[in-house]
């Protein structure tokens, strides 16, 4: 999909100067000089392209007490679609993605209110699954801001 200029800007004041408002989408259309409704048509075309898959906050999930972990399992190319729906159904995993990697294919990081709930929800996936999970729960945190400017 070849992105116009405007979904271009959408997409970067989406990322870098949300606004923190009650119509933050009315309040991006009138920095741009379009309207609200513009906004949001332009933001399902968006997400119905696969460009957009979320919008929503990042939270410091550590800092509010809850719990998570990064996780890896090895799943047989056949299931791998199976899998990825029946993880991304389960409340607390915010999203999983396909590795190239010889031995954990299926990558993915599931957050908890505790960490006896993120055992349980853990236990609950490989029960579903039928497949091991390799925890690999955070040692040392860095922050980093993953932003993609949409130039020109």
């Amino acid at each position: 999909m070849v992105l116009t200029t405007r979904e271009k800007e959408i997409l970067n004041r989406l990322q870098n100067d949300f606004p923190l408002t009650v119509a933050p989408y009315k309040d991006i259309g009138a920095a741009m000089g379009i309207s609200e409704e513009e906004v949001i048509k332009t933001i399902h075309r968006l997400k119905e392209a696969g460009i957009i898959r979320r919008i929503g906050a990042v939270f410091d999930s550590p800092a509010m007490g809850f719990a998570s972990t990064l996780c890896a399992m090895q799943v047989p190319e056949d299931k791998l679609e199976r899998a990825a729906v029946m993880i991304n159904q389960h409340k607390g995993v915010t999203h999983n993605y396909l590795r190239d990697n010889s031995v954990f294919n299926l990558w993915f990081t599931v957050t908890a209110p505790s960490r006896q709930e993120l055992e349980e929800i853990m236990t609950e996936l490989e029960r579903e699954s039928g497949l091991e999970i390799h925890r690999m729960p955070t040692k040392k945190a860095y922050k980093i801001k993953a932003v993609f400017e949409i130039g020109e």
